[in-house]
Protein backbone atom coordinates (compact mmCIF):
# COMPACT_ATOMS: atom_id res chain seq x y z
CA UNK A 1 0.00 0.00 0.00
CA UNK A 2 1.62 3.23 -1.18
CA UNK A 3 0.53 6.78 -0.59
CA UNK A 4 0.70 9.88 -2.75
CA UNK A 5 1.63 13.31 -1.47
CA UNK A 6 -2.05 14.20 -1.35
CA UNK A 7 -2.99 11.39 1.01
CA UNK A 8 -4.19 12.54 4.41
CA UNK A 9 -3.39 9.23 6.08
CA UNK A 10 -0.41 8.90 8.35
CA UNK A 11 2.69 7.53 6.70
CA UNK A 12 4.49 6.55 9.89
CA UNK A 13 3.22 4.61 12.89
CA UNK A 14 5.28 4.39 16.05
CA UNK A 15 3.92 1.19 17.56
CA UNK A 16 4.43 -0.33 21.00
CA UNK A 17 4.80 -4.11 20.88
CA UNK A 18 4.24 -4.52 24.61
CA UNK A 19 6.28 -7.00 26.68
CA UNK A 20 6.66 -9.50 23.84
CA UNK A 21 3.59 -11.71 24.23
CA UNK A 22 1.45 -11.87 21.11
CA UNK A 23 -1.80 -11.91 23.08
CA UNK A 24 -0.74 -8.73 24.90
CA UNK A 25 -0.33 -6.85 21.62
CA UNK A 26 -3.13 -4.31 21.27
CA UNK A 27 -5.73 -4.75 18.54
CA UNK A 28 -4.79 -1.38 17.11
CA UNK A 29 -1.13 -2.38 16.92
CA UNK A 30 -1.99 -5.66 15.21
CA UNK A 31 -4.18 -3.89 12.65
CA UNK A 32 -1.46 -1.37 11.80
CA UNK A 33 1.19 -4.10 11.50
CA UNK A 34 -1.05 -6.06 9.12
CA UNK A 35 -1.29 -3.02 6.83
CA UNK A 36 2.40 -2.07 6.91
CA UNK A 37 4.70 -1.91 3.89
CA UNK A 38 7.83 -1.47 5.97
CA UNK A 39 8.49 -2.57 9.57
CA UNK A 40 11.57 -1.38 11.41
CA UNK A 41 11.62 -3.49 14.55
CA UNK A 42 13.46 -3.57 17.87
CA UNK A 43 15.35 -6.39 19.53
CA UNK A 44 13.09 -6.96 22.53
CA UNK A 45 9.72 -7.74 20.94
CA UNK A 46 9.57 -11.46 21.79
CA UNK A 47 6.86 -13.44 20.00
CA UNK A 48 5.97 -10.41 17.90
CA UNK A 49 9.14 -10.94 15.88
CA UNK A 50 8.05 -14.46 14.91
CA UNK A 51 4.60 -13.12 14.07
CA UNK A 52 5.85 -10.48 11.62
CA UNK A 53 8.39 -12.85 10.03
CA UNK A 54 5.63 -15.40 9.42
CA UNK A 55 2.78 -13.09 8.44
CA UNK A 56 4.49 -10.13 6.76
CA UNK A 57 6.40 -11.77 3.93
CA UNK A 58 5.05 -9.02 1.69
CA UNK A 59 6.64 -6.26 3.77
CA UNK A 60 10.16 -4.90 4.02
CA UNK A 61 11.45 -6.01 7.44
CA UNK A 62 14.39 -4.10 8.90
CA UNK A 63 16.06 -5.23 12.12
CA UNK A 64 17.26 -2.10 13.92
CA UNK A 65 17.49 -3.72 17.35
CA UNK A 66 19.66 -2.22 20.04
CA UNK A 67 21.10 -4.00 23.07
CA UNK A 68 23.53 -2.70 25.63
CA UNK A 69 26.75 -1.96 23.74
CA UNK A 70 25.47 -3.62 20.55
CA UNK A 71 23.62 -1.30 18.20
CA UNK A 72 22.80 -2.47 14.68
CA UNK A 73 21.82 1.08 13.78
CA UNK A 74 22.36 4.36 15.60
CA UNK A 75 19.30 6.37 16.57
CA UNK A 76 20.18 8.91 13.90
CA UNK A 77 20.33 6.17 11.26
CA UNK A 78 16.97 4.79 12.39
CA UNK A 79 15.38 8.24 12.20
CA UNK A 80 16.67 8.68 8.67
CA UNK A 81 15.47 5.24 7.56
CA UNK A 82 11.96 5.99 8.80
CA UNK A 83 11.97 9.28 6.92
CA UNK A 84 13.40 7.80 3.72
CA UNK A 85 10.78 5.04 3.55
CA UNK A 86 7.98 7.51 4.33
CA UNK A 87 9.15 9.81 1.54
CA UNK A 88 8.94 6.89 -0.88
CA UNK A 89 5.23 6.58 -0.10
CA UNK A 90 5.38 3.47 2.06
CA UNK A 91 3.25 2.87 5.13
CA UNK A 92 6.00 2.62 7.76
CA UNK A 93 5.76 0.95 11.16
CA UNK A 94 8.44 1.59 13.74
CA UNK A 95 7.85 -1.36 16.06
CA UNK A 96 9.25 -0.85 19.54
CA UNK A 97 9.35 -3.06 22.61
CA UNK A 98 7.06 -2.01 25.44
CA UNK A 99 5.65 1.48 25.04
CA UNK A 100 7.27 3.92 22.60
CA UNK A 101 7.29 6.81 25.08
CA UNK A 102 8.62 4.97 28.16
CA UNK A 103 12.40 5.07 27.65
CA UNK A 104 11.81 3.88 24.09
CA UNK A 105 13.12 6.94 22.23
CA UNK A 106 9.76 7.27 20.55
CA UNK A 107 9.75 10.92 21.52
CA UNK A 108 12.98 11.49 19.61
CA UNK A 109 11.59 9.77 16.52
CA UNK A 110 8.33 11.73 16.38
CA UNK A 111 10.24 14.96 17.02
CA UNK A 112 12.43 14.16 14.00
CA UNK A 113 9.37 13.38 11.87
CA UNK A 114 7.64 16.61 12.88
CA UNK A 115 10.75 18.58 11.96
CA UNK A 116 10.51 17.06 8.47
CA UNK A 117 6.78 17.58 8.06
CA UNK A 118 5.78 13.91 8.28
CA UNK A 119 2.50 12.90 9.91
CA UNK A 120 2.60 10.11 12.45
CA UNK A 121 0.46 8.12 14.86
CA UNK A 122 1.72 6.67 18.14
CA UNK A 123 0.17 3.36 19.19
CA UNK A 124 0.73 2.77 22.92
CA UNK A 125 2.00 -0.55 24.22
CA UNK A 126 2.17 -2.16 27.64
CA UNK A 127 5.48 -1.03 29.08
CA UNK A 128 7.75 -3.70 30.54
CA UNK A 129 8.20 -1.42 33.56
CA UNK A 130 4.67 -2.39 34.61
CA UNK A 131 4.09 -5.74 32.89
CA UNK A 132 7.23 -7.55 34.03
CA UNK A 133 6.81 -6.88 37.79
CA UNK A 134 3.12 -7.76 37.47
CA UNK A 135 3.98 -11.16 35.99
CA UNK A 136 6.46 -11.67 38.84
CA UNK A 137 3.71 -11.13 41.46
CA UNK A 138 4.96 -7.69 42.50
CA UNK A 139 2.16 -5.08 42.61
CA UNK A 140 3.89 -1.77 41.96
CA UNK A 141 1.29 0.10 44.02
CA UNK A 142 -0.39 -1.04 47.22
CA UNK A 143 -2.15 1.07 49.84
CA UNK A 144 -0.09 -0.44 52.67
CA UNK A 145 3.16 0.72 51.13
CA UNK A 146 4.70 3.71 49.35
CA UNK A 147 2.13 6.12 47.85
CA UNK A 148 4.19 6.99 44.76
CA UNK A 149 5.78 5.23 41.82
CA UNK A 150 8.89 6.43 39.96
CA UNK A 151 10.40 5.10 36.72
CA UNK A 152 14.05 5.87 36.04
CA UNK A 153 16.65 4.75 33.54
CA UNK A 154 19.74 2.98 34.80
CA UNK A 155 21.80 4.47 31.98
CA UNK A 156 21.92 8.25 31.80
CA UNK A 157 23.69 10.03 28.97
CA UNK A 158 24.59 12.61 31.61
CA UNK A 159 23.97 12.77 35.35
CA UNK A 160 20.57 14.40 35.89
CA UNK A 161 18.85 12.36 38.62
CA UNK A 162 18.56 14.07 41.98
CA UNK A 163 19.48 11.05 44.09
CA UNK A 164 18.87 12.85 47.38
CA UNK A 165 15.30 13.72 46.41
CA UNK A 166 14.72 10.21 45.02
CA UNK A 167 16.02 8.52 48.16
CA UNK A 168 13.89 10.71 50.42
CA UNK A 169 10.71 10.22 48.39
CA UNK A 170 8.31 7.58 49.70
CA UNK A 171 8.11 5.83 46.36
CA UNK A 172 8.55 2.45 44.73
CA UNK A 173 11.40 2.85 42.25
CA UNK A 174 11.46 0.92 38.97
CA UNK A 175 14.73 0.97 37.04
CA UNK A 176 14.94 0.05 33.37
CA UNK A 177 18.28 -0.78 31.75
CA UNK A 178 19.89 -0.80 35.18
CA UNK A 179 21.89 -4.03 35.46
CA UNK A 180 25.18 -2.48 34.34
CA UNK A 181 25.06 0.19 37.03
CA UNK A 182 23.23 -1.76 39.71
CA UNK A 183 25.96 -1.50 42.34
CA UNK A 184 26.55 2.19 41.65
CA UNK A 185 22.88 3.12 41.77
CA UNK A 186 22.18 1.15 44.95
CA UNK A 187 25.14 2.85 46.59
CA UNK A 188 23.83 6.28 45.59
CA UNK A 189 20.43 5.54 47.11
CA UNK A 190 21.97 4.37 50.38
CA UNK A 191 24.38 7.31 50.56
CA UNK A 192 21.46 9.67 50.07
CA UNK A 193 19.35 8.21 52.85
CA UNK A 194 17.56 5.11 51.56
CA UNK A 195 17.53 2.31 54.12
CA UNK A 196 20.05 -0.43 53.16
CA UNK A 197 17.43 -3.07 54.04
CA UNK A 198 15.01 -1.73 51.42
CA UNK A 199 13.82 -4.77 49.41
CA UNK A 200 14.92 -5.12 45.80
CA UNK A 201 13.81 -7.52 43.07
CA UNK A 202 15.47 -8.04 39.71
CA UNK A 203 13.30 -9.67 37.05
CA UNK A 204 15.62 -10.95 34.34
CA UNK A 205 14.36 -11.68 30.80
CA UNK A 206 10.72 -11.11 31.72
CA UNK A 207 8.09 -12.92 29.62
CA UNK A 208 10.67 -15.36 28.25
CA UNK A 209 11.37 -19.01 29.07
CA UNK A 210 14.57 -17.85 30.78
CA UNK A 211 12.80 -15.48 33.18
CA UNK A 212 14.32 -15.34 36.66
CA UNK A 213 13.43 -13.32 39.76
CA UNK A 214 16.27 -12.46 42.14
CA UNK A 215 15.42 -10.86 45.46
CA UNK A 216 17.60 -9.06 48.00
CA UNK A 217 18.00 -5.59 49.45
CA UNK A 218 19.85 -2.41 48.53
CA UNK A 219 22.91 -3.50 50.48
CA UNK A 220 23.35 -6.99 49.04
CA UNK A 221 21.49 -7.18 45.71
CA UNK A 222 24.50 -6.26 43.55
CA UNK A 223 26.56 -9.08 45.07
CA UNK A 224 23.67 -11.54 44.70
CA UNK A 225 23.20 -10.48 41.07
CA UNK A 226 26.92 -10.92 40.42
CA UNK A 227 26.95 -14.41 41.95
CA UNK A 228 23.90 -15.42 39.91
CA UNK A 229 25.35 -13.89 36.74
CA UNK A 230 22.34 -11.68 36.06
CA UNK A 231 22.33 -10.22 32.55
CA UNK A 232 20.19 -7.67 30.71
CA UNK A 233 17.41 -7.23 29.89
CA UNK A 234 16.04 -6.88 33.39
CA UNK A 235 13.64 -4.74 35.38
CA UNK A 236 14.69 -3.67 38.88
CA UNK A 237 12.06 -2.91 41.53
CA UNK A 238 13.06 -1.16 44.75
CA UNK A 239 10.57 -0.80 47.59
CA UNK A 240 8.51 -2.51 50.25
CA UNK A 241 6.05 -3.90 47.67
CA UNK A 242 8.73 -6.46 46.76
CA UNK A 243 7.89 -8.26 50.02
CA UNK A 244 4.48 -9.19 48.61
CA UNK A 245 6.04 -11.51 46.05
CA UNK A 246 6.82 -14.15 48.69
CA UNK A 247 3.17 -14.19 49.78
CA UNK A 248 1.72 -14.20 46.25
CA UNK A 249 4.09 -16.14 44.00
CA UNK A 250 2.85 -19.65 44.83
CA UNK A 251 -0.71 -18.68 43.83
CA UNK A 252 0.19 -16.91 40.59
CA UNK A 253 -0.94 -18.56 37.38
CA UNK A 254 1.64 -18.22 34.62
CA UNK A 255 0.85 -17.12 31.10
CA UNK A 256 1.18 -19.76 28.38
Amino acid sequence: MRFTDNDKECKVYIVGAGPGKLDLLTKRAEKIIEQADVILYDELIGEIKEFIEKNKADAILVDVGKRSGKHKKSQEEINQLILDYAKKGYKVVRLKGGDPFIFGRGGEEVEFLAEHGVKFEVVPGITSAIAVPTKAAIPLTHRKFDPALVFITGREAKERINWRALAELNATIVILMGVGKLKENCKKLIENGKTPETPVAIIEKGFSKEERVIVGNLENISEIAKNKNVKPPAIIVIGEVVKLREKLKDFLCFMD
